[in-house]
């Protein structure tokens, strides 16, 4: 058996995508449809109220395609809490404008591949802060999800940690070139959705997700053994942007 890679964990994070009954929002009458953004804007100030308190952090964007029409990126100490917010949503006089387009259930991941032997990384002020992030507010997003591939020749879990470690350690150095141009969230999601991981980009240059994933499927960790879901990518929401977008 080959030797698996130990993780730490953070926050966990759920990506929610709704999208909005538009039919239902226009033959709704002005008073219904203001209280209505009430509630979603009260709803966003208690986040940023929540996130100035370091107690977790939201992130908004509008989802340009079919896919949705929006989304909720949320971080949180426990899953409870992440129930307990899309119960409240889901119970809003806004929410009942919307219907779920797609979720992903995950946890920020770090892994030991890139760890430092003999270190406790949780005495790392580095280390907690990716672990739990506040969510950068940067002009766009990007989300997918993906796998390691466990095909033949081409299983990424049949391999020694020496290997992983050496072609992660590559893959992570096409990374580091887009510093200060994208952000980089991974989130692991074995036992916990249909894939193995979720990967969100934030970045105010759309391009920079583009050229950034475009790059890494040459990298032999995506080129023989990544396997990858459907992207999402969006424009940032904020509480203005957000009011404008549904008025009528």
């Amino acid at each position: 058996m080959s030797e698996a890679a130990q993780t730490l964990e953070g926050w966990f994070s759920l990506h929610d995508f709704r999208t909005i009954d538009w039919e239902a929002w226009k033959q709704a009458d002005e008073a219904t449809r203001r209280q209505a953004e009430e509630d979603l804007q009260g709803f966003l100030k208690h986040w940023t109220s929540l996130e100035a308190d370091k107690k977790g952090s939201t992130a908004v964007y509008s989802i340009v395609g079919q896919k949705a029409d929006f989304m909720f990126m949320h971080l949180r100490e426990t899953l409870e809490e992440l129930n307990e917010i899309e119960t409240a949503f889901n119970k809003s006089a806004f929410a009942q404008f919307t219907y779920p387009a797609h979720s992903y259930v995950s946890v920020v991941e770090l892994s030991n591949y890139m760890g430092q032997p003999g270190s406790d990384p949780m005495e790392n002020p580095e280390v907690v802060a990716r672990l739990k992030p506040i969510l950068p507010k940067a002009a766009h997003i990007c989300f997918y999800p993906m796998n390691k591939r466990r095909v033949g020749s081409d299983n990424w879990y049949m391999l020694s940690m020496e290997d992983r470690r050496s072609m992660m350690r590559s893959h992570g150095m096409i990374g580091r070139q887009y510093a200060g141009k994208v952000k980089q969230i991974i989130t692991g999601s074995v036992g916990f959705d249909n894939w193995e991981w979720g990967v969100t980009l934030f970045a105010d240059d759309a391009l920079q997700f583009k050229k950034l994933v475009y790059e890494m499927r040459f990298d032999e960790v995506s080129a023989r053994y990544g396997d990858f879901g459907d992207f999402y990518i969006g424009n940032l929401l904020t509480a203005d942007k957000f009011s404008s977008m549904l008025q009528l």
